[in-house]
């Protein structure tokens, strides 16, 4: 059980570092979670560590994270009030481990864990009547803090108006969670928050049911949110990691069982987590506990394929898989949540790897959420996508700021989809620009066009970006990886320019990206820019390439 000392918490303070903090932080919660677990597995197990574990954790200055102090001084209250996504999960992993324990937990433990979770996290919705940051999110904080605190109650309280407040507040969050998805149940966030967010939904409207008899999985938009995994899928496990999102997240078992039961909604079986032995499981105690209550899904039950290509209209996000590739782009806006300034971005993936890249989410640092220096960061702006940059300038950021959709068909063989993109730039002089994709599975094939209008001369650069470094040869560019290969003919009239970027991963650890550049000088009043893509498997011993 590692400590949390003052030098390491006040860390974000000093040079925007989070990790140092936050590992510690995680470890500690990480051992709490798999005593508590044991629990469940073995009633008979010794509670000696889990009861100073508990205890340890009820010392704690603050359950949030440096990062979130606003969510206490906003208020005007202490630490020890702060009710951000974590102090939430750390009171549904303590009041369910009181209940999971029941009368063998020693009592002066069982009050202590009560009285803090009391404390910290519940009196604020049963007592206060002032509204938290967050139940006005329409994004995963209202679904996560919203359901952890429920359920929270519902493992500590008796039936009863602070019980009757706190599940009111909690139902008010998750509606307001469900008003931020469209329709076509797209999640602007990603997969990786998608099961962040809907997972801790699906936690609490199962025990609101339980509890009530009300089921919020009746909701209208849920069916098609489940559905998003299997919407956008690439293959292999793989996802578009657009926005903060990630390339191979993982869904949890019991999730994955609870909706194919309840909705009949299958999740992508190479995204969930495995159930063998030694394999990892979930370090978030609301989808371990439901994993091992509910169980993985029955391998029995083939779910029915998704079709080759997706179109999720309130996204503007068009996936397309099959013969082991797969291409994707959005439109958009560039005020999403965990927004980045990148309208046009595509992926291109063949064999289970990802050859042109989404680079997903940053390091979380001081200034990363802040939306005066969050593009700054490479990870967010334009500069890490493969978007133009018109007379030296990238995109801009905020809602103004958005794509519109063209041209679509869908047919048998891909895809073509055209979005007007001269909104996402603020340049005099430009007046139009659009980017065309035309798509064919069949031939690993990718046209893209972009047409530019201008009303005076001006530099414009393509950039295409990968974690494969080019080669740049007589014939175009070529991304190599283990599997399969991505090449690229240039146009006339570019200069090409490789860059290479270290940077680090949402993990901190060292990342390298490299960047084709491709410079173009506009000097007529329009310009039509084609890049053609053919992705398909490694070059064989033959020097050939394979069919894609």
């Amino acid at each position: 059980m590692p400590d949390l000392p003052f030098s390491v918490y006040r860390r974000f303070d000093d040079d925007g570092d989070r990790l140092a903090y936050e590992e510690l932080y995680f470890r500690r919660r990480a051992l709490v979670t798999a005593l508590a677990a044991e629990v469940l597995v073995d009633p008979t197990v010794q509670l000696d560590a889990l009861v100073d574990a508990l205890w340890s954790v009820c010392d704690e200055y603050t359950w949030a994270l440096p990062a979130h102090e606003m969510h206490a001084t906003r208020l005007g209250r202490g630490m020890d009030q702060c009710l951000d996504l974590f102090a939430a999960l750390t009171a549904q992993l303590l009041a369910e481990t009181v209940q999971a324990c029941g009368d063998r937990l020693d009592p002066r433990v069982a009050a202590r864990v009560r009285d803090q979770v009391d404390h910290r996290v519940l009196s604020l919705l049963a007592d206060d009547e002032r509204s938290l940051l967050w139940e006005g999110w329409a994004h995963n904080w209202a679904a996560v803090c919203g359901g952890c605190v429920g359920l929270a109650a519902l493992a500590l309280w008796d039936p009863g108006p602070r019980l009757a407040r706190v599940l009111d507040r909690c139902r008010r969050a998750q509606l307001t969670y469900l008003s931020g998805f469209g329709d076509d149940g797209g999640c602007a966030e990603g997969v990786g928050y998608w099961v962040f967010g809907f997972a801790h939904f699906v936690y609490f409207a199962e025990g609101l049911r339980e509890f009530t008899g009300e089921d919020l999985l009746t909701h209208p938009k849920v069916s098609a949110i489940a559905r998003f995994p299997g919407a956008v899928h690439l293959g292999g496990g793989l996802f578009p990691a657009f926005s903060d999102g990630e390339e191979r997240p993982r869904v949890p078992a019991g999730l994955a069982r609870r909706l194919a039961r309840r909705l009949g909604v299958q999740v992508p079986a190479e995204a969930v987590e495995a159930m063998d032995s030694g394999a990892d499981l979930p370090r978030d105690w609301a989808d371990l506990s439901r994993t091992l209550r509910w169980g993985a899904p029955d391998p029995a039950l083939a779910p029915e394929p998704d079709p080759p290509t997706v179109y999720l209209p309130d996204l503007a996000w068009l996936v397309d898989r099959g013969q082991g590739i797969a291409f994707a782009a959005k439109g958009g806006h560039n005020a999403e949540p965990h927004n980045h300034n990148d309208l046009g971005q595509f992926v291109l993936a063949a064999r289970g790897e990802v050859l042109l890249a989404d680079l997903g989410a940053g390091e979380y640092r001081k200034g990363y959420f802040d939306e005066a220096t969050r593009y700054a960061f490479l990870h967010a702006s334009s500069r890490a996508h493969s978007v133009p940059r018109v007379d030296t300038l990238e995109q801009s950021a905020g809602g103004a700021h958005a794509a519109r959709v063209l041209k679509l068909h869908l047919h048998a063989h891909g895809a073509d989809l055209t979005l007007d993109l001269a909104g996402a730039y603020e340049v005099n002089g430009l007046t139009a620009l659009s980017r065309a994709f035309s798509w064919h599975r069949d031939t690993g094939e990718l046209l893209l066009v972009d047409e530019v209008e201008a009303e005076r001369p001006m530099p414009l650069e393509e950039v295409f970006v990968s974690r494969l470094r080019p080669e740049l040869r007589a014939d175009g560019a070529v991304w190599t990886g283990s599997a399969a290969r991505a090449h690229l003919c240039l146009p006339e009239g570019c200069v090409p320019h490789v860059e290479t970027v270290h940077t680090t991963d949402h993990e901190g650890a060292p990342d390298t990206v490299h960047l084709l550049r491709l410079g173009f000088d506009l000097v007529e009043r329009r310009a039509r820019l084609p890049f053609r893509f053919t992705v398909g498997s490694a070059v064989g011993g033959d020097g050939r390439q394979d069919g894609p």
